[in-house]
């Protein structure tokens, strides 16, 4: 059992992200809960190895997966089987949301992925942005079998109409 503001802290590509459930060598899954503001998205990526499943605790995210864009307020949840390519953006002011990898051949890879790539951090506070190296966040995801498959996401106007 973790308290709200227990587990392992790191500054990860300008937000929060804190490992509540390391999957190590033995453990099917792995949790890790996210703070960003408006704007933050991973670039376009899929997980050879997990499946992933969101789900959001506060604020507002936007979905991408192939031609499909969906928005998941509040109390959403989001599955994202592995090997289906997929990104998505903080739409509102700031979102609260939890990633839960899991993987049936082996322990996942992600929360490994978070902790090679994020500096850790004492607080659970969020990092003052700067600029975030594309080239090392391919190398590092592509050695914990998750792809850089394209940027992240254009910013989304969330008051636009669709089209």
């Amino acid at each position: 059992m973790l308290a709200a503001q227990e587990g392992d802290h790191y500054h990860f590509l300008n937000h929060l992200a804190t490992v509540k459930v390391a999957a190590g060598d033995d453990r099917s899954m792995s949790v890790v809960e996210f703070l960003g503001p408006r704007g933050f998205g991973p670039p376009l990526h899929r997980h050879d190895h997990e499946d992933e499943l969101f789900i959001v605790l506060d604020g507002e995210l936007v979905f991408h997966t192939g031609d499909e864009r969906i928005v998941g307020g509040t109390g959403a949840i989001a599955y994202l089987p592995r090997a289906v390519p997929h990104t998505f953006q903080v739409t509102s002011d700031m979102a609260r949301f939890v990633s839960v990898t899991a993987s049936p051949d082996g322990p996942p890879r992600f929360d490994r992925m978070v902790s090679a790539l994020g500096t850790p951090t004492p607080s659970p506070s969020l990092p003052e942005p700067g600029p975030i190296d594309p080239a090392e966040v391919a190398e590092v995801c592509a050695r914990y079998g998750i792809p850089i498959l394209g940027p992240p996401p254009a910013a989304i106007d969330p008051n636009r109409e669709e089209g």
